[in-house]
This record gives structure tokens, C-alpha cells and sequence, in this order.
């Protein structure tokens, strides 16, 4: 009886404590400021040859002026319990997570509210503090606005495939106000929502019609529709106007909401007129590169379906940002992994730790011994790192063939020896802003840094060793012309010119075949591809694979991987060394490398010994050294 007893009381208690905590946030929420929804600014994005790439005018539309259809059609395909719900549709999350425990295939549940904040304010990360964050901002959506105005926020704002917003997509998809579309055209917009690349009608018709029938048969089943208008809808023949043009790209969005990233930090615009004004955004897109990307992206990995990729594309003298893509597929996912994610960089991290090398007296031609070797530190502790398939020279190898041939072993013996300090300071020095740790593994790029992070010091070594910023809007003007901002131009010189050019003519042996020994150079399968000289290095892990690449005039690095962590093979290595070279080949500059500073020598020498070629020596190069530190 006790126990009894005890249960009712227990279970009463947490119902009070769950009501209590209920009411505790909805009170809060409705104390708190309201959260800015209505956004009717007009933003134009320009490219670099000043043509209109994405026009992102919002066209905002009352509800009261949006055909009842469309509305119909929506609500019965994203949440049909819209009105009568709080922000969470809670039979329909149980349902959900039922059939994600039961059943291979993974259900979803937002409400159209939930769908609503994070459109507006949240990444496309799938995390717990993600969906903290955004059952929180439903709540305090819920508790300031009718669901008539979400509704109207909502449908005014979300991805119809070419374009967001329903007035937008009524007008391009079919040439007529949102407030004159026919029960077709209604069920045909509101099934693109849902995975807009595979619905949107203009490059998937067949795909869009399949959607339109499931949403109609939703609407005669839910009793909004009878079966003759059913019947008749699917039979009305879609007239549709939008056409696919150059700059319709499944990437091109990933370089605008970086735009818009940079757009929110400049001081001079104040906020209040980003929300309500209108402004023409004059941006350093250079759509033959960001075409190039996709077709070459799609190209290489089409068979690797669920492989992601992230790509920037800059001009390292002044800091343009010429191309960039975030994943594969914006309408698909959203989120920016060429800005946002954070992943193990691999061997891409040692051209820093060589610089900090050659600072510190290293020359091309300084020799360590290559073997398996653990590392004994204090209280016992020890590193065992290894070679790229286990290869070893079993000998003396020179600094170059190190870089060429990505020698794990040397690379933790010089960081040791210059100690752990010096390779974080080099990379705070060019402008690598993660925080990384002092490690021995750091050596190996064993710490997670963004790809944008990365760029940020390869810039640095493409512009011989000058420092400059990232950017991506040129200027910004407003509808009548005046120009109310123009990017400002700075530079600082962080690293050597002559130990600068040392190191990228190194990297630029990375498809010689001059350095195959017992292993071979790290890009030599990219020989047929090049036409141009590049400094060049890569990185894999287990999870990962990078591609840095660079001359005079153009600089690009490369991430590919899976979301999930999921292991990679020489497969996805391979695609993305072709996805690189592929893309950088496309650029129509000359590609000219860099001028050989007058204290600085090339020297003909054997790559085994480092020391000066003779007759007997197998393979020779030419590689560089300060003047005086040459082998005589």
C-alpha cells in the first residue's frame, strides 16, 4: 500500500513540476522582447562583373491577400494541427520518435513554428543545444504573435527552390500574385518546402507532380477538398514561366549567406536599416569559378552520395573571396561547413610548422631519420605516430622530401625540436585564430580548425608571407546609388619573403616525380591534370581529407568528409584532389609564380642526400636556400 501510495505521490509531483515549468517559460517568454520577424528588406546580390546573381527581394504578402489554397495546401503538408497546437504538436512527436525507434525510416515533427525560428535564427546543425535554442525561440515566437502572423512570416520567408518567399515564387514559377494561384498551382508550391532541389518543378517536374498528388490526396482525405476537385487539379495543365539560368547553382546560396554574414558585421550599416531598407550588395563572386566548383564537385563525387564537401575559392593579394560552397546541396542542407564546421586538418598544418623551421635554421636540405619511433615523455607517456601506410625510408630525409612525401615522423621530430610552443605562435601569427593546443599530435593537424581558418594562413603563404583579410563585398550602395560602403584595403607583413618563396617551392615539388623513394609524392596522380605550377599540400585522417593549392594569382582549399564521421577511403582522397584541380585549372589568369627574392639560391641536388647532384646521383632537383646556407 505504501509503495502505492508513494507512486501516486510521485507521479502527481512531477505533473505539478512539469505544469509548473510550463507556465514558468511561457511567462517569461511573453516578458520578454519580441522577437523581429517581419523582415521586409530588399537585398541585391551582385557579382564581380556586377550581374544580379540572387535577388533577394522579399516581397512581403498579407495573409489575408494569399490564395486560401496555397494556405489549405500548406497546412496540410507541414502541419495540419497548426492552429489549434502551442509551437510543439506533441501527438505528432510521439508518433515521431515511435517510428524512429521502430522503423529504419526517420520521421520529423516541427511545426510550421518550429520551421519558422529556425529559418530565421538558428543553423542547420543537428544538436541538442540546436534544439534547445529552438524549442526556446518557438515559445517566445508563440507568445507575442497570432498564428496568423507566423503563419504570414513563415510563408513569406521559406525556400520554394529558385527563390523564398510566396509571392516570390507564385510570380516566378507561374507569373501571378500568390493571392491569384489555383488549387494546382497552390498544391504544386506548397509540396516544394519539403526538399526544395527534388521538388522545385522547374528542373524536377516529374519529382513535383508526384509531391502535388500526395498533398492533394492529403487535402480530399483531410476533407478541405472534395475528389472532384482532387481529380481536377492533377488534370489542369501548369503553365510554368521560371526558367533555369547560369546562375540557378545548388551552391551558389552557401557564398550568399556568407555575404549576409559579412553584411551584418559591417559598422557602417546601421541594423535598423539591414531590417527595413533596401541596399544593392556588390559581392567578389566570380561565377564561372563558383559554376565550375559545383560541375566539378558533381563530377568527382557523384557516386559518393552522402559525401559532403567544403571549397573557397580567394585572390591572395587582395583577399578576394571569388567562390565558396558549404556542402553539396544548399536546398538540401543549409548548413555552412565551409565557414562553420570545425574538423581535423591533418598534414595540411605542417607547411607552418616548416616555416617555423626555416626560421629556425632549417634549410631544404636538413636531414632527420625516418623509422618507427615513439616519443617517451614525462610521467611515461608515450606517442607512437605513424607513416601513411606504414612506409618508412628506414634513413636520412631532407626537409623537402618530407614536405613532398608528408613524413609523419619528421614532422613530430621537428616539432619537439623547436618545441610545441612555436607551431601555435606560427599559426596565431597567420591569422589560423582557433585555439589549438600544445601537443605533440599538433604536428599531424590532430586539433579541429575551419576551413576559413585555414585559408586565412594559406593567404599568408600564397601572398609571400603579407597578411590581408578575407572579404567579400566590394562595396554597398543604396536603390538611388550612393554608395554607403567600400571595403577598405590593409595589409601586414607577418612572414619573410625569401624563407616564404623557400617553402613554396617545396610544396610545389608535391608532383615531382624526382622525390619517389619509399614512398611517392603526395600529389603525383594530379600530373595530367595541371597546367600551371601550384604550391600544393594535402592532409588526410580518418575522417578527413583537405587539399590546399596556390599560386601568384589564385588560392584554393578544399575539405571533403561525412557529417556523421563516418570513415574515408582513398576514394574520397582521390575525389577531392581531382575536385581541386579540376576547379583551379578553370581560373583564366596565367597562374604566374612567384619571383626568386636576390639572397636567395637554387641549387641542383640529389633528393635522397640534399647534398649537391653529382652524376651518380638518381634523382636531382632544384631547390632553394638562403644565401650561404646552401650545400657546397
Amino acid at each position: 500500500m505504501k509503495i502505492k501510495k508513494f507512486s501516486k505521490f510521485f507521479i502527481f509531483g512531477v505533473f505539478i513540476i512539469g505544469i509548473s515549468g510550463y507556465l514558468i517559460l511561457h511567462i517569461i517568454a511573453f516578458l520578454m522582447q519580441p522577437l523581429p520577424i517581419n523582415n521586409t528588406s530588399e537585398i541585391y546580390y551582385y557579382d564581380s562583373n556586377n550581374q544580379l546573381f540572387t535577388g533577394t527581394t522579399h516581397e512581403w504578402i498579407s495573409i489575408d491577400n494569399i490564395s486560401h489554397h496555397l494556405i489549405d495546401a500548406t497546412l496540410v503538408a507541414e502541419d495540419k494541427h497548426f492552429y489549434s497546437h502551442d509551437g510543439f504538436d506533441y501527438p505528432r512527436i510521439i508518433k515521431a520518435l515511435w517510428t524512429n525507434i521502430t522503423s529504419k525510416n526517420i520521421s520529423g515533427a516541427s511545426t510550421i513554428s518550429q520551421q519558422y525560428v529556425k529559418n530565421l535564427f538558428l543553423d542547420f546543425d543537428k544538436t541538442l543545444i540546436r534544439k534547445i535554442k529552438e524549442a526556446w525561440l518557438t515559445i517566445r515566437l508563440e507568445a507575442h504573435y497570432s498564428k496568423d502572423e507566423i503563419l504570414e512570416g513563415y510563408l513569406n520567408t521559406i525556400n520554394y527552390g529558385n527563390v523564398f518567399g510566396i509571392e516570390n515564387a507564385s510570380k516566378y514559377y507561374f507569373g501571378k500574385s500568390a493571392r491569384d494561384l489555383t488549387l494546382a498551382e497552390a498544391s504544386l508550391l506548397a509540396g516544394i518546402p519539403k526538399w526544395p532541389t527534388k521538388f522545385e518543378p522547374i528542373n524536377n517536374f516529374e519529382n513535383a507532380k508526384k509531391r502535388q498528388r500526395e498533398i492533394l490526396e492529403l487535402m480530399f482525405e483531410n476533407k478541405v477538398i472534395s475528389e472532384d476537385e482532387m481529380n481536377d487539379a492533377l488534370d489542369e495543365e501548369l503553365v510554368l514561366i521560371g526558367t533555369k539560368n547560369n546562375s540557378y547553382l545548388k551552391t551558389i546560396m552557401y557564398y550568399q549567406d556568407a555575404v549576409k554574414s559579412e553584411l551584418g558585421n559591417i559598422k557602417e550599416i546601421p541594423k535598423s536599416f539591414l531590417e527595413s531598407g533596401a541596399l544593392k550588395v556588390y559581392t567578389n563572386l566570380d561565377l564561372k569559378m563558383q559554376t565550375a566548383l559545383e560541375e566539378n564537385i558533381d563530377k568527382n563525387m557523384s557516386k559518393l552520395e552522402d559525401l559532403e564537401v567544403a571549397s573557397i575559392i580567394m585572390e591572395p593579394k587582395t583577399g578576394k573571396v571569388l567562390a565558396l560552397t558549404g556542402g553539396r546541396n544548399y536546398y538540401k542542407s543549409e548548413y555552412n561547413r565551409a565557414i562553420k564546421a570545425e574538423r581535423s586538418v591533418g598534414s595540411t598544418i605542417k607547411p607552418f610548422l616548416y616555416y617555423a623551421a626555416l626560421e629556425s635554421g632549417f634549410t631544404a636540405s636538413t636531414t632527420f631519420t625516418s623509422e618507427r619511433t615513439t616519443f617517451v615523455f614525462s610521467e611515461d607517456k608515450t606517442y607512437s605516430p605513424q607513416n601513411f601506410g606504414n612506409l618508412y625510408a628506414e634513413d636520412k630525409i631532407t626537409l623537402a622530401s618530407a614536405i613532398v612525401l608528408s613524413d609523419n615522423i619528421y614532422a613530430i621530430k621537428t616539432h619537439l625540436f623547436l618545441g610545441e610552443e612555436a607551431l601555435v605562435k606560427m599559426a596565431e601569427r597567420v591569422g589560423i585564430s582557433s585555439s589549438l593546443n600544445r601537443i605533440p599530435s599538433l604536428a599531424l593537424g590532430s586539433q579541429e580548425v575551419s576551413l576559413m581558418a585555414m585559408m586565412n594562413g594559406y593567404q599568408v603563404l600564397a601572398n609571400d608571407g603579407v597578411r590581408v583579410k578575407p572579404y567579400f563585398i566590394e562595396r554597398i550602395e543604396d536603390m538611388n546609388g550612393n554608395i554607403i560602403y567600400t571595403h577598405k584595403h590593409s595589409e601586414e607583413v607577418v612572414l619573410e619573403k625569401d624563407k616564404t618563396f623557400i617553402l613554396n617551392s617545396m610544396l610545389a615539388n608535391c608532383t615531382s616525380v624526382a622525390f619517389i623513394s619509399y614512398n611517392y609524392p603526395t600529389c603525383i596522380s594530379l600530373i595530367p591534370k595541371l597546367t600551371k605550377k601550384y604550391a600544393i599540400k594535402t592532409g588526410s585522417t580518418e575522417t578527413d581529407n583537405l587539399i590546399f593549392g596556390y599560386n601568384q594569382d589564385i588560392l584554393m582549399g578544399l575539405w571533403v568528409g561525412y557529417d556523421d564521421n563516418k570513415k574515408t577511403s582513398s576514394k574520397e582522397s582521390l575525389a577531392s584532389k581531382y575536385t581541386w584541380a579540376d576547379t583551379i585549372e578553370k581560373y583564366d589568369k596565367e597562374g604566374s609564380w612567384y619571383k626568386q627574392p636576390d639572397n636567395v639560391v637554387g641549387v641542383l641536388v640529389d633528393t635522397k642526400t640534399g647534398e649537391i647532384a653529382t652524376s651518380d646521383s638518381e634523382k636531382k632537383s632544384i631547390l632553394y636556400y638562403i644565401r650561404g646556407t646552401e650545400p657546397k
